[in-house]
């Protein structure tokens, strides 16, 4: 069982040494543990002291993708260096290494795909409350959009399978967080949350310049995931406003007919019509979105057929050198 620690970096050459520091080396059920560094176009010495400290995998962008796909480069060279769990955590030691164990053993058990590291968000003195607020908002909304019993949506400590891995995609440039838990839920993958630690603050955090900035890309994302994964329902419910009022409409007015008056009312009418055409319409939209949806769906089967396609001719190609070392070795060929 080969266990690959991956960290997605940002000019963290002051707290990436710690960090390094603080992973543990083995680990109950794994066989082997590497850790696996992604350069996101830093520009200090980030991929030097990943170096210096003896990672085994560094992957190095000329320039910053942004973590979305620093996270994905993480999860496909961690599956070609042949990982049967993938475990993701911050640069910036914000997420304690000693709680790993728990992480990694609900996946070797048998009970999850997917585990979230679950963070004592209350406790966390340098979150402000309206950042703890809309912590809990935010979790909650994934909870309700993926089906999932997530309670902590954005926390990036968490550990992947190889077969959930092989099903991750990410459409998102600001953050995978959101995204891969209700790809997970859409899809059937079971997730689990475990409650972990945190360390002290060593630096703020750079994936949001403020609360604002953090609320409308989360609330970008998860409508665009929810629309891309359940269009129909999602065109569905968005018409249903405009039908209602059109529906109003016309309940006052054959009220206001069927009690006599003088005037014809048309404007109702006419809103009426315009409404319902409208609800109508976002109906449509939704049924060829989810006959679009089935061409997405092949896709993502291609694509997942072809990774596993990959990494079964990696380990064919790494057998038959195996073979060949074992048959060159005269030692092995002498009797006795």
């Amino acid at each position: 069982m080969k266990l690959i620690i991956q960290i997605p970096c940002l000019n963290e050459e002051a707290t990436l040494g710690l960090t390094l520091e603080e992973l543990p080396r083995q680990l109950p059920g794994i066989d082997q543990i590497e850790r696996l560094v992604v350069d996101d176009g830093s520009t200090d010495r980030t991929a030097e002291v990943a170096r210096a400290h003896g990672v085994e995998h560094v992957i190095s962008f000329p320039r910053n993708l942004g973590l979305a796909r620093a996270f994905v480069a993480g999860v496909e060279a961690s599956l070609a260096a042949g990982a049967d769990i993938i475990v993701n955590t911050d640069a910036d030691n914000q997420y304690c290494a000693d709680d790993i164990p728990k992480l990694i053993q609900p996946i070797l058990d048998g009970r999850a795909a997917i585990v979230i590291g679950a963070r004592p968000v209350a406790e966390i003195q340098h979150f402000s409350w309206s950042k703890k607020l809309l912590q809990r908002i935010g979790s909650a909304v994934v909870r309700l959009a993926s089906n999932t019993d997530v309670a902590d949506a954005p926390s990036g400590f968490r550990a992947f399978s190889r077969e959930a891995a092989m099903h991750v995609n990410v459409f998102s440039r600001y953050s995978y967080t959101l995204e891969t838990i209700i790809q997970a839920g859409q899809k059937n993958i079971p997730v689990i949350s475990v409650p972990v630690r945190t360390n002290p603050l060593l630096r703020p955090s750079r994936l949001a310049r403020n609360n604002w900035h953090y609320v409308t890309q989360s609330i970008g994302t998860i409508v665009r995931i929810f629309m891309s994964y359940s269009p129909l329902r999602f065109f569905l419910a968005l018409s249903s406003a405009p039908f209602l009022l059109g529906l109003a409409f016309i309940v006052r007015w054959l009220f206001i007919y069927w009690h006599g008056t003088h005037r014809s009312h048309v404007p109702s009418l006419v809103a009426a019509a315009i409404l319902l055409l409208s609800a109508v319409q976002l109906a449509i939209v939704g049924l060829v979105a989810d006959l679009l949806s089935v061409n997405r769906k092949l896709l993502e089967d291609i694509q997942l057929r072809m990774r596993r396609l990959q990494l079964e001719s990696r380990n064919d190609d790494g057998n038959s050198a195996e073979l060949r070392l074992r048959s060159d070795d005269p030692g092995r060929n002498r009797a006795g």
